[in-house]
């Protein structure tokens, strides 16, 4: 995060790493390491970077930033590094949310589970919902960008 609360200093760095790392990978691929083995390194290297900690920094990514990681997936797509198979950054950071909201929701003795809002007991039922806690008002920018605002706002419906 930056003074401006964005995550541009963050995705800066981890196209410049990964940019050192696709560098190795091509060495790699001129030292005749088969194609599916610089996919596996892909995975294990470059997405599971992007992935890291994405819950806590992918909601302050502005359109721009999440441009510049899904263009370097598309030139790693095309140079035969990562699979035709892999999600777009938009789909791999709603996954890592759905899996730590998950884990956050079903375990009683994860660290954020007090800050989770009381379940309600509500007579009536209008719709189902994928949870049973109240929602916060939602009044700037920043709780829109906050993980358990975006995941509570997201299965409310």
């Amino acid at each position: 995060m930056n003074d401006k609360l964005t995550a541009v200093d963050h995705v800066t760095t981890l196209l410049s790493s990964s940019s050192s790392l696709m560098y190795a990978m091509r060495v790699l691929l001129e030292h005749g390491t088969p194609t599916t083995s610089l996919q596996y390194i892909f995975r294990a290297t470059i997405l599971s970077r992007i992935q890291y900690a994405a819950p806590a920094w992918s909601g302050m990514c502005s359109a721009a930033d999440r441009s510049r990681l899904e263009s370097l997936l598309c030139r790693d797509k095309r140079l035969g590094y990562c699979a035709y198979d892999v999600p777009t950054v938009a789909d791999l950071f709603d996954s890592t949310d759905d899996d730590f909201f998950h884990r956050v929701k079903s375990n009683s003795n994860y660290v954020l589970q007090p800050y989770l809002p009381d379940k309600t007991d509500i007579p009536y039922s209008l719709r189902t919902h994928s949870h049973n806690m109240t929602l916060i008002n939602k009044t700037k920018f920043l709780s829109d960008a906050d993980f358990l605002i975006r995941m509570l706002y997201k299965y409310s419906y």
